[in-house]
């Protein structure tokens, strides 16, 4: 599993907004969802949209701002993962799931909410669980720095 995510660079449509709109919303969902979105966090997710979509600062920074706004009006998660179900392949989604445990462990432990979380996109993205939690193993044994 590790190989077939750690790929670092866009592949597919991810030049598309919309797709990464949709991935970085389920990246700040992540970050938020266990009730602020720490520096760490912060800093770790804009790292890694700054990696995955090979922006500059400013960049990544608005496209979290359009992600947030997105997360925000988003009545649940279905509409992002149907949107990247559609333009991903199985190693694309795989690299969302390792982004996401990167972002649960970027302060260092993952939540209860964090967990649910992840598990319901992975499965909402057709992820098995077998390599959602080989991803999370993985992410863990980096010490947070998946990607």
């Amino acid at each position: 599993v590790a190989d077939r995510a750690s790929c670092g660079k866009p592949a597919g449509d991810l030049d598309d907004p919309d797709l990464r709109v949709a991935t970085a919303a389920l990246l700040v969902h992540a970050a938020a969802i266990d009730g602020d979105i720490s520096d760490a966090e912060r800093d770790k997710l804009q790292n890694l949209l700054k990696l995955r979509f090979e922006l500059d600062d400013d960049g990544a920074k608005a496209l979290i701002a359009q992600a947030t706004a997105a997360d925000d009006k988003a009545v649940d998660l279905y509409h992002f993962t149907h949107l990247l179900n559609g333009s991903l392949d199985g190693n694309e989604r795989l690299r969302v799931i390792e982004m996401m445990w990167t972002i649960a462990y970027a302060d260092g432990a993952v939540s209860e909410f964090e967990d649910n979380l992840i598990w319901r996109v992975a499965d909402l993205l057709g992820v098995a669980a077998a390599e959602r939690i080989a991803l999370r193993h993985r992410v863990a044994a980096q010490g947070g720095n998946g990607g």
